[in-house]
């Protein structure tokens, strides 16, 4: 039986660098890593030329700078709408090959200003080419779902962060080194770099494999503005989806004044040099991709968006600690990278720096794939196109902002990073408050994995789209936890009134449980528990029953009530038997009495097993019958 471990979840053919050897992935991957790193060569050699070599007056720069990122904003609120549109009604691969036709274009458009010296052929460049990354972000995304396994998605997406994060590190490096170490010739070394890394991702995008239109009828609609409104209404259309596209719009907040301020955050309150500068990008940069390949491992090649809550926290608290490691101006300048590290407290801020991009690959990945997973296939490029929006819509308040509370308000540059770290906690607070599903995720996935080591067998026996009811065996308190922490989809599950009218009761609710009674004690809430299932199941939900009425009392499987019947009658809807094992003994099973279970446990950490059995159609579900299957499923270990 294949099986999947949380203590080693990569090994094997489950590695997520596996698909670094695979046709299916690899030409993508280098395709939009090369679009990355050819669009931050372009944009620093032109930022430093600007700045540096073009003998302007410091006005002009200062123009020219603030210009500089609106006119690569601009075409995301401008275009996103139709990108997403050409994305869904079109070949993706076809689609790919033309956006990088354009983008040589545009580079040979770049190298001609280069050679010239023109400031307004670079900015002309610089919209064409957030048009290049407009047009590409909604296939970048939604290619990901057809061309790989849904258990392969967060691997998939860690590994394009991390491309992504060091593409954009290097072609930062490469585009500065071009203009300002090769002298009067790094124009023309700049012009041959863009040219040749454009020309490079369109030679590999044609190895891409073809990926089919998801939505060949639809009917182009040529009006952006209506267009525009229509992609972020598909965006509303799942609550959990527009929220995860809200955190994913606050993260590029977030980012963008940590980013934007790391140039004289560095020079005036750590003392550095260039150099200095690129070692902090270097570090908040293999920081995010370190923890956005960590995802997979620690998330089991599921969506695990138990990890979004602990990125935010991380971000907030590193991000908290970096104001008190350097609140005040350096007294000492001009320091080396080396000289920088042997400074006094100036570890505290590169290790802040670190994990600030550890805890931010820990934040997005999962997002990322949550939309991917959770949006409807057909709609997918749209949904990205609306979140692309919202992104540059965020990044724009994100400048507004920072530039009132460091002029307006006087904020110092480490004030208003501890600003927004602050504001990072807000956030996450009322996200988590609109969606308790992300923070109940966070919360089971510390308790179960810090209390076992899980093993899954057959989880792809349940569906990841449509109705399904679930039955498993009840062995102890920890059940619903073990089974809502490796399930992919949000399980509701039915339990009795008396645990869920606990001082845990607000939990059980955002858990949205259905609380049930017997027939005896509350037959008006016996009923309603039924119609709330028979709501759940009409809804497309899974709902997960144990039918055992309760926790066993003696390790065995007792005999299945017939309240599944009653539920298929109403909703006639496929049955996944699941089987917990090695749960019997626990200190969270009834083998004890209640002053035995008050005892330390006897153990930590320990294996235990989560087996799904292939779905049975409800014409053939009785409780006799399901009883077997779960108890062929959980064989001798209890």
């Amino acid at each position: 039986m294949p099986e999947q471990t949380a203590s080693n979840p990569t090994a094997g053919e489950h590695s997520q660098f596996r698909l670094l050897s695979e046709r299916r992935f690899l030409p993508f991957f280098l395709t939009q890593a090369l679009g990355a790193f050819n669009d931050n060569v372009f944009r620093n050699a032109t930022l430093l030329l600007i700045g540096f070599q073009m003998g302007l007056s410091t006005e002009q720069i200062t123009t020219y700078s603030n210009i500089a990122p609106a006119l690569f904003i601009l075409p995301f609120f401008l275009f996103s709408a139709s990108a997403g549109q050409i994305a869904e009604k079109f070949e993706k691969t076809r689609v790919i090959r033309f956006v990088k036709l354009f983008e040589i274009a545009a580079m040979s458009i770049a190298a001609w200003g280069f050679i010239t010296r023109s400031a307004a052929i670079l900015l002309s460049v610089l919209f064409l080419m957030g048009l290049h990354s407009t047009l590409f972000g909604p296939i970048k995304y939604a290619i990901l779902p057809q061309a790989l396994k849904d258990k392969e998605l967060v691997g998939g997406n860690a590994l394009v962060e991390t491309g992504t994060s060091l593409a954009i590190l290097i072609g930062m490096m490469l585009g500065g080194t071009l203009i300002a170490a090769a002298g009067p010739n790094g124009p023309l070394y700049a012009s041959i770099a863009v040219i040749a890394i454009a020309v490079t991702g369109y030679v590999v995008c044609r190895a891409i494999p073809p990926a089919p239109a998801t939505a060949p009828e639809l009917r182009f609609n040529w009006n952006f503005l209506t267009e525009t409104w229509r992609a972020v209404g598909f965006v509303r259309q799942d609550r959990t989806v527009f929220n995860a596209v809200l955190g994913i719009s606050w993260f590029w907040f977030f980012g963008l004044v940590f980013t934007a301020q790391l140039p004289n955050y560095t020079t005036l309150y750590l003392g550095g040099t260039e150099g200095v500068s690129i070692l902090v990008l270097t570090l908040f940069s293999v920081g995010t991709g370190i923890g956005s390949l960590l995802c997979e491992r620690l998330s089991g090649h599921k969506v695990e968006i138990g990890l979004v809550p602990f990125g935010s926290i991380g971000l907030t608290a590193f991000g908290i600690d970096l104001y008190f490691a350097r609140p005040d101006l350096a007294h000492v300048t001009g320091l080396g990278p080396l000289a920088f590290l042997a400074a006094p407290g100036n570890w505290r801020v590169a290790l802040d720096l670190a994990l600030i991009g550890l805890f931010a690959g820990f934040y997005i990945v999962p997002l990322f794939a949550l939309v991917q997973s959770r949006a409807e296939r057909s709609q997918l490029s749209r949904i990205i196109a609306g979140n692309n929006i919202l992104n540059a819509l965020f990044m724009v308040v994100a400048s507004i902002v920072s530039g009132l509370l460091l002029n307006a308000a006087h904020f110092s540059i480490p004030a208003l990073l501890l600003a927004t770290a602050l504001m990072n906690a807000v956030v996450a607070v009322y996200i988590y408050t609109l969606v308790p599903e992300f923070l109940l995720r966070f919360v089971d996935w510390i308790l179960i994995n810090a209390l076992y080591r899980i093993h899954r067998h057959g989880l792809e026996n349940i569906p990841e789209k449509g109705a399904a009811l679930l039955v498993c065996n009840h062995v102890s308190f920890m059940d619903p936890l073990i089974i809502l922490g490796n399930v992919r989809r949000p399980v509701r599950f039915v339990m009795y009134y008396k645990i869920f009218n606990t001082p845990l009761r607000p939990l059980f609710r955002a858990a949205k449980a259905i609380p049930i009674a017997g027939a005896k004690e509350d037959p008006a809430l016996l009923q309603r528990a039924f119609d709330e299932v028979d709501k759940e199941l009409a809804a497309g939900h899974l709902v997960c029953i144990f039918p055992e009425g309760g926790i066993t009392r003696d390790g065995t499987l007792q005999p299945f009530r017939p309240g599944i019947e009653r539920i298929l009658a109403a909703r006639p809807v496929p049955v996944v038997p699941l089987a917990l094992r090695g749960l019997w003994g626990s200190i969270f099973s009834r083998r004890d009495s209640m002053l035995g279970r008050s005892r330390l446990p006897r153990r930590f950490w320990s294996a235990i097993e989560l087996v799904a059995g292939a779905p049975v159609p409800p014409e053939q579900a009785t409780a006799a019958l399901l009883q077997e299957k779960v108890a062929a499923l959980r064989g001798d270990l209890a």
